[in-house]
């Protein structure tokens, strides 16, 4: 634990102050406990030195002088005629001068050099000493207190009970690195709260605040014995831990303490200690590492005996270091294997040194002085040199002679008396002498103030003077008041006065109340004295009693009675309640006259009347009776005309406030009918202060006035409410809609018949398609016109509107819907209108449709042409016409026309698209032209199979002769499909073959005039095989082959050839090479011992031919300078035409969920196989797919509809043979002739299901 430094404090923590002992009337104590620490000197000179446990707390201050004095409490002068006090044990000063003092027996502290202290108990006879060595007091500190001389005979009071703690805690003692445990205990019983628990060391030092690994304090609460527990642990106690300690309880008003003591006792070890074994480093990095670790020395004893080490060391290793400069501290510690060097140096601050002597003084004051309050203490000092100036300085200011202080001088001593010691001179006293100092500090403590006469009962009545007197054993001294435990305020507005007359003191209370009984006590720091105090009432006398009264309603109200006696207060009571004063009542109190008087009177003035006089049983009463004529409050309404509105269909509670007393008879009316209580849905009730009316739902026809009539005694009154019902208006008739466009339209309506009583503040608007039921609002913002204009419609789509009508009330219902009506729009004019073919009687015009056509759709065309200059428009058409082309005939040759073109729908014509020019009627001839497409100028290419569909333009009028040649012969059509048109021709061949392939020249005559033009058609198909392959040579890993290109080059070049290889053993063929464009190779990289087959495909643009010529010859590779003779054998004939080996099977399946049919085949060479339905072949058809695995072929139907059931055969065809299984598939959940239209089906393919459904129907 840390030690701060205080004035009332030693260094080490130790409180300075005494602690009586047991007192048994004698002047002198029976035992003393004494502790002496050796001087230094001691071990200076070859003394044997106290054993230490090497630890001791960081100095805080210098180390103080312990010295300690059996004496008596009073001091007395040191004069001549007066002995030294009998000192038993000194310790000079160490390093500086700071008192050490220690409370009763406990132990104290370690001297700062780490000097274990020794305990002394050493018996003194009675008769040991005189008397006035006895009462003496130097410059010492006494360990008890004893009594004065004149205090001997006198009893000791015994201090109060502990009235909080009910176990205290004890004294105890640890050894240096033990575990100690104090308990304190409240009871909790009587307390609100937790108490609040102080721990002290001493007297001051609070351990609150030192609580760490060495201290910790504990509180815990028991809820079934309600006890609270308070401890505190001391965890590894070091020896300055001794001392005296103190616990603190406070509750309130109520305090409790307890001291007790902790000796603190070292471990005894006799085993000599060698300096190097100490030093030496350990590895563990404990907290006093760097100190002697005896520790560490004991575990490791047994081991130094095995090894026979001598305990002593041969050199005396701290009086070298002693003796040595500082600089050569590590060589020593080198030289004796000490290797803690740190520690060492540490260990050499805390050695003691020997004090200089001093030069002034040749003897200094004493650390600490106490003296009593009152006595007088003589400071002596000793000086080496009796010339020095000398100055006294008391906490730092100097002292001046005075009756007070007074400074004698005898030889080399000089001595400062203070005489009638106070609290005043408890203060730091220091001596200056030349350039040096010494100090001290002096300490008064005050004697106990005894009570010697107590305070006596006192029996009175009330408003009478109280005195309470006492005498105290010292004059001017501090006494407390308390009554019932409980501190007397005696503040300046306190009833209490407090007065003191020399040792005598007074509590006065000048007006006693009964609240002033009660035990009183004064309290003195030496006794306590109390007595009990009763204060009684006087008899209560009525002269005069209240008396009833009937006051009008705002009258005043005077109540008055009299009674003895006059200074008596009392309270008033209404109805049993408090009467408080406020600005229309007051309550007057004159002598034995008690007033309660009421400015204006209320209702809630009448009832009974009490007064009570203050500490008396004894009540008066009187009952007050208010009367009032009725009244009808319709102000409180706040109503305009006093007319109430209210919403049809809601509820209606009409409350009056009305006034009267007694209560009046309430009659409500409308018209001549009178309104009960017991009506279902408009009934009134009357109660309390206030009448109503409720309507519980109103309607229309409750609009009217109402009458209320009241009557009592006292007379009548009566008034009227209007109340209006407002509903919301009537729905508006059905809107109107004149006028309709393409997205718009207009729409009127009339105001509603019945506003509702309100005015209509504006219209709602909604419209809706009319196969919905869904209606669109329009207007979010009231409209106050009756017409409007709906926009944003979809056109072509029927609509209807209807209207809601609103006033301040709310919404109307809705109108009832218009007719309905439809938006369209005329479409827009046609487009790109051009003349297209003119003769002497006839002129022939196209267009283009419309941009924009509309919902309502394109009827047709009507065309119009007027003569030029004149504005006469003919119809040519009729009848309106639906193609985009159109003939005007019967003109007149020569004559220009003007042309335009109207589309007509629904919603009427469009505007005319006229042409730009006038069209002179005449017949123009114009020469052929081919006009040849881009992608036929060069060579057209199509695969064998592949459909051909080339469309060739050409001008020319009249319409052109067109004729196609193919080498010089006309074009057959059962080969080749022509057809003309009179701008282009056609050629078509359905399934292309190489006999198509050639130069066509198509041909175009108009009159005289000539236009031919060349396509060149290509139709290509896969090369044949190479003619013959054959090995050029073999020669070590390589293999050199030799082939002639296709006969058949499938009428497309060459491209390249695929050349692969094939070990005899397994005839699995491996591509070498591919897109090879010569005839010959060198095959490398082939494997030793292995003989290789070769056969060559060859490739145009349709791909690789389909057969491949192989080597008839094969190649074996043998490893060089050995020959080997090749057996002979003849090749096995795998060949075998295509068999069947899992047949198809019969499957159903579901409709929209693939379908697959399995079957097995085993040919070679390897089949083409051939999927059918119904004896016709499935080909390029994406509803399947078929594939064909290691002879495994699958056909799958991807989400099957019932017309794809039938018969599927699989046929296997090579040249050996062919073979072919069947099997049936029906598809389950059928489709009507409405679904398969729907899904899109050809009608073909619906009619097929339909007969093949019926077959099947009649099988069954």
């Amino acid at each position: 634990m840390p030690e701060p430094t205080k004035k009332d404090e030693t260094p080490n923590g130790q409180p300075e102050e005494s602690v009586a002992p047991d007192s048994n009337g004698a002047p002198t104590l029976p035992e003393i406990s004494l502790e002496v620490s050796p001087p230094p000197e001691s071990v200076a000179e070859g003394k044997e030195p106290v054993e230490t446990d090497g630890k001791k707390p960081e100095p805080t201050g210098p180390e103080p002088l312990q010295a300690v004095v059996a004496q008596e409490q009073n001091p007395v002068e040191n004069g001549s005629n007066q002995r030294e006090p009998s000192r038993v044990g000194v310790n000079d000063q160490a390093e500086s001068s700071g008192p050490a003092v220690k409370e009763g027996t406990s132990s104290p502290p370690p001297a700062e050099d780490g000097n274990t202290v020794k305990k002394l108990s050493i018996d003194l006879p009675n008769d040991s000493a005189p008397v006035a060595t006895t009462g003496r007091k130097d410059s010492v500190w006494s360990l008890g207190e004893g009594q004065a001389p004149e205090d001997v005979d006198k009893p000791i009071d015994n201090p109060p009970l502990s009235t909080l703690l009910i176990e205290s805690p004890q004294s105890g003692t640890v050894t240096v690195g033990g575990d100690i445990t104090f308990v304190a205990k409240v009871e909790a019983k009587d307390l609100l709260r937790k108490p609040t628990v102080k721990w002290f060391k001493g007297k001051w030092m609070d351990l609150a605040s030192k609580t760490g690994k060495h201290l910790q304090l504990k509180e815990t609460f028991e809820r079934q014995t309600k006890i609270h527990t308070f401890e505190m642990h001391i965890i590894k106690a070091k020896d300055n831990y001794a001392g005296n300690y103190r616990c603190e309880v406070t509750y309130k008003d109520k305090f409790d303490s307890c001291s007790f003591d902790l000796e603190v006792k070292e471990v005894e070890s006799s085993q000599a200690i060698d300096i190097r074994s100490a030093f030496k480093r350990s590895s563990e990095g404990q907290e006093d590492a760097g100190e002697l670790d005896f520790s560490g020395l004991l575990k490791h004893r047994n081991q130094r005996e095995h090894k026979q080490q001598d305990d002593t060391p041969e050199v005396d290793v701290w009086e070298i270091l002693k003796n040595a400069r500082p600089d050569q501290y590590e060589k020593i510690a080198f030289m004796y294997g000490i290797t803690d060097l740190r520690g060492l140096l540490k260990r050499m601050k805390k050695m003691p040194k020997e004090e200089k002597k001093s030069a002034a003084f040749a003897k200094k004051l004493d650390p600490a002085y106490q003296v009593d309050k009152g006595g007088k203490i003589r400071l002596v000092v000793e000086l080496a040199d009796p010339t020095v100036d000398l100055k006294w300085y008391k906490n730092g200011q100097e002292i001046r002679p005075t009756p007070k202080y007074i400074f004698e001088h005898k030889g080399t001593q000089r001595i400062m008396v203070i005489n009638n010691c106070s609290s005043n001179d408890d203060a730091a006293y220091s001596v200056v002498a030349g350039e040096e100092k010494c100090t001290t500090e002096l300490f008064v403590k005050e004697l106990p103030i005894k009570i010697v006469k107590g305070i006596e009962p006192v029996k009175t009545t009330v408003n009478e003077r109280i005195e309470l007197e006492c005498e105290v054993s010292e004059e001017g001294a501090q006494v407390k008041w308390m009554k019932n435990g409980v501190e007397v305020p005696t503040g300046v507005r306190s009833r209490y006065r407090v007065k003191c007359e020399g040792t005598k003191h007074y509590l006065v209370i000048d007006d006693a109340s009964k609240e002033d009984t009660g035990t009183y006590s004064v309290m003195a720091s030496g006794g306590t004295s109390e007595a009990h105090v009763q204060v009684d009432l006087k008899p209560l006398k009525v002269f005069q009693d209240l008396q009833d009264m009937t006051v009008m309603l705002g009258q005043p109200i005077k109540l008055h009675c009299e009674i003895f006696p006059g200074n008596v207060p009392g309270r008033w009571y209404r109805n049993g309640q408090l009467i408080q004063p406020s600005d229309r009542l007051n309550i007057i109190h004159r002598a034995k006259i008690h007033r309660l008087e009421i400015e204006t009177s209320s209702l809630h003035d009448a009832g009974d009347y009490t007064f009570v006089p203050e500490g008396y049983s004894q009540s008066l009463s009187a009952k007050i009776h208010i009367i009032d004529p009725p009244r009808v409050h319709l102000e409180s309404l706040n109503f305009p005309d006093n007319t109430v509105t209210v919403v049809a269909g809601n509820k209606l509670r009409l409350e009056i406030p009305i006034s009267g007393e007694p209560a009046p008879r309430v009659v409500w009316m409308k018209g001549e009918r009178v309104i009960l209580d017991s009506g279902h849905r408009v009934h009134a009730e009357t109660y309390g202060d206030q009448t109503s009316l409720t309507i519980e739902v109103t309607e229309r026809e409750d609009t009217g006035n109402y009458k209320i009539v009241l009557q009592n005694e006292a007379g009548e009154a009566t008034a009227s409410v209007k109340i209006k019902v407002v509903d919301i208006p009537d729905p508006p008739e059905a809107p109107l809609v004149p006028v309709v466009g393409g997205d718009w339209c207009s729409m009127t309506w009339e105001p509603p018949k019945y506003d509702g009583g309100s005015p209509i503040l504006g219209y709602f608007i909604e419209r809706k398609k009319k196969q919905s039921s869904r209606w669109m609002r329009l207007n979010f913002d009231l409209i106050k016109e009756t017409s409007f204009e709906p926009k944003k419609m979809i056109e072509g789509v029927p609509y209807e509107v209807r209207i809601f009508a609103v006033n301040a009330i709310g919404v109307s219902k809705p109108s009832e819907p218009s007719k309905a009506f439809t938006p369209l729009a005329v479409t827009s004019e046609p487009t790109m209108l051009v003349v297209d073919d003119v003769t002497d009687t006839t002129v022939t015009v196209k267009w283009r449709p419309p941009e924009t056509i509309g919902a309502a759709g394109l009827d047709g065309y009507l065309v119009e042409y007027c003569i030029e200059g004149t504005n006469d428009w003919v119809l040519s058409n009729k009848e309106v016409t639906e193609k985009t082309k159109y003939t005007i005939t019967g003109l007149t040759p020569g004559c220009k026309i003007l042309v335009r073109v109207k589309a007509i729908n629904k919603a009427g014509a469009s505007a005319p698209r006229t042409l730009q020019h006038s069209v002179l009627v005449k017949e123009v001839v114009e020469p052929p032209k081919i006009r040849v497409p881009r992608h036929l100028k060069q060579t057209y290419t199509r695969k064998v199979g592949e459909t051909v569909n080339l469309v060739v333009p050409f001008q020319g009028k009249p319409r052109p002769k067109v004729t196609w040649i193919k080498e010089g012969n006309p074009v057959e059509p059962s080969h080749v499909s022509i057809r003309n048109t009179d701008c282009d021709s056609i050629i078509f061949i359905r399934k292309a073959d190489r006999n198509h392939s050639g130069k066509y020249e198509m041909t175009v005559q108009v009159e005289n005039h000539v236009d031919t033009a060349i396509i060149d058609i290509q139709i290509v198909d896969l090369p044949g095989p190479p003619q013959c392959v054959t090995i050029e040579d073999v020669w070590g890993e390589n293999v050199a082959l030799v082939w002639t290109p296709p006969k058949d080059s499938g009428n497309a070049p060459i491209t390249g050839y695929t050349i692969q290889k094939a070990d005899k053993k397994t005839m699995e063929w491996f591509t070498c090479i591919e897109h090879y464009h010569r005839t010959c190779i060198t095959i490398t990289e082939l494997v030793v011992g292995n003989e290789y087959f070769f056969r060559v495909f060859s490739e145009n643009m349709c791909g690789l031919s389909e057969l491949a010529t192989q080597t008839k010859k094969s190649a074996l590779i043998v490893k060089e300078g050995l020959q080997m003779k090749i057996p002979e054998y003849s090749d096995h004939d795998f060949k075998e035409p295509p068999k069947f080996t899992q047949p198809l099977i019969n499957t159903f399946a579901v409709a929209g969920y693939n379908a697959t049919l399995n079957c097995s085949v085993r040919a070679n060479p390897r089949p083409k196989v051939i999927w059918m339905k119904n004896k016709m072949t499935i080909f390029e058809d994406p509803r399947y797919r078929m594939f064909s695995n290691q002879g495994v072929c699958t056909l799958e139907i991807r989400k099957p509809s019932p017309y794809d059931g039938g018969m599927y055969t699989c046929k296997a065809i090579n040249d050996l043979g062919e073979a072919q299984v069947e099997c049936k598939l029906e598809v389950k959940g059928g489709f009507t002739f409405f679904e398969l239209m729907q899904r899109g089906v050809p009608l073909h393919l619906i009619d097929k299901y339909m007969n093949e459904s019926k077959i099947v129907e009649q099988d069954k």
